[in-house]
């Protein structure tokens, strides 16, 4: 038995994902990720890409009606799959995010015996968030200024 794995691109549409690729979150808090399918399916397959640890790891299967199977080992406490509003929606609820939690994650459906993958979010948690930068502007002067340059061989002229 062979399962095919393919990266849906341009010549694919069956899946769009609507969630950020990237999303930064805050150790201790929750995040949620996104898949929207432009045809509507019986469930999606979530699965983590780790970086770290060079491994695919199966999270959840999850139907519209919020039914999931959960890989081995898989906290039903940290990912939850809530029912979807319609055959064509899902997400994935991920809780009390700790580094171990970074990785790409990735929806995915079945068809023809091919499992079919989007683009994947990557998810990163921190500590602390980086606050955003801060604009400054010069003050305003109320008469314009005049700046004049002297070079060292014009003094040395008079």
């Amino acid at each position: 038995l062979c399962i095919y794995v393919f990266f849906l691109g341009f010549s694919t549409n069956l899946l769009l994902s609507k969630t950020p690729r990237r999303i930064l979150a805050q150790t201790n808090n929750k995040t949620e990720i996104l898949c929207e399918l432009k045809t509507e399916h019986a469930g999606v397959y979530w699965y983590r890409w780790s970086q770290e640890k060079q491994n695919f790891e199966f999270l959840v299967f999850s139907n519209p009606f919020g039914k999931a199977v959960y890989g081995a080992n898989i906290s039903k406490a940290k990912f939850s799959v809530p029912g979807a509003s319609s055959r064509s929606s899902y997400s994935l609820h991920i809780s009390n995010l700790h580094a171990s939690d970074n990785g790409t994650y990735y929806c995915s459906i079945s068809q023809s015996s091919q499992l079919l993958l989007g683009s994947g979010t990557q998810l990163s948690v921190v500590d602390v968030l980086p606050l955003p930068p801060k604009t400054t502007q010069a003050p305003l002067s109320k008469k314009p200024v005049r700046c004049i340059t002297k070079s060292k061989g014009a003094d040395k002229k008079g």
